[in-house]
């Protein structure tokens, strides 16, 4: 069966310094590790794929990346090379790898264009995006027009986390729990959140969200955020849809990415639908190999595995 992956991390030289917050979150032996795999793109890599049973990786930068840079025409320049370098990579093995763009958010009319050329141009298949840019999130007006492009051209925005602008109160003192442990996990969903009631949704009905890590703890929420909406003051929002699940079914795709564990697969499966489960490795901050394991032995059908292994990454990113 095929196998397709779509949060697969790498990173450039020239790039790898914004990735230096992660530093101090992974052990630094695991840090120096994970940093020497992201460089490779095709030696190890490859390899590891085989190994593995991966038939497919769908690269993208590893985070924060080029949202990191505080200059904005550096980051447009960036992002173009960086764009064009993954789909040289992409052309040189198309049956191995695809790509997901990296947007210069901090200029949306660049990133805007930049999303089109990669698309429309250079083959890639959406982008992805790493949380906030210089703490501007996805449901800013500004950044409308990044949706307009993404829904015109029918391809997906893969949600990523990276660091957030500040550290919560409730986490102060508590830096075991910044990063991949739990506050990217809660703060990705909550981006998502606000893609829902800031009215993104509403505005695109057919803009299309990725969210790895099984959909950042969303899946077991929806009958209390429907439950909740009911019940709250809604502030003067209104949502097209009626409740903020009926948006996590329509809008919202997840991977497996970070999470090798059946009770969640389960669950996204009950609360979304196979057809909104996707497959990812989160490579190289997981093994590939126990990924696909996972994959194989999962408790579900076979029609239900063929979708998340590769049927649903097809028709989503159109492979």
């Amino acid at each position: 069966m095929r196998t397709i992956g779509l949060e697969e991390h790498f990173v450039t030289p020239e790039l790898a310094g914004y990735g230096a917050s992660s530093a101090s979150i992974i052990q630094p032996e695991k840090w120096r590790e994970a940093s020497r795999r992201l460089l490779d793109l095709t030696g190890e890599r490859l390899a590891e794929m085989d190994a593995a049973g991966l038939d497919m990786q769908v690269l993208s930068l590893n985070s924060p990346g080029i949202q990191a840079e505080t200059d904005t025409a550096t980051a447009v320049a960036r992002a173009a090379a960086a764009n064009d370098l993954l789909a040289g990579v992409v052309a040189d093995h198309p049956d191995r790898f695809a790509g997901f763009a990296a947007l210069p958010l901090q200029d949306p009319q660049a990133a805007a264009k930049e999303l089109e050329r990669s698309v429309s141009e250079l083959g890639l298949r959406g982008a992805l995006v790493n949380a906030h840019t210089q703490g501007r999130y996805l449901d800013d007006p500004e950044l409308r027009v990044v949706w307009e492009h993404a829904e015109g051209l029918g391809v997906p925005l893969y949600l990523h986390p990276a660091n957030g602008v500040g550290t919560p109160h409730v986490i102060q003192g508590h830096p075991e729990l910044v990063g991949p442990m739990w506050s990217w996990g809660s703060e990705t969903a909550t981006h998502f959140l606000r893609l829902v009631f800031g009215g993104v949704f509403d505005d695109f009905p057919e803009a299309k969200v990725l969210l790895g890590h099984m959909g950042e703890g969303l899946p077991y929420a929806l009958w209390r955020l429907d439950s909740r909406w009911d019940y709250h003051n809604h502030h003067g929002i209104e949502l097209a849809r009626g409740n903020p699940s009926e948006y996590l079914r329509h809008n919202l795709y997840i991977t497996t990415s970070g999470v090798c564990s059946p009770p969640p697969l389960l669950c996204a499966m009950l609360a979304l639908g196979a057809d909104h489960v996707l497959f990812g490795t989160d490579h190289p901050f997981e093994e590939m190999a126990t990924a696909t394991a996972f994959l194989e032995s999962a408790p579900i059908s076979e029609a239900d595995r063929a979708k998340i292994s590769h049927l649903n990454a097809e028709r989503l990113l159109g492979l």
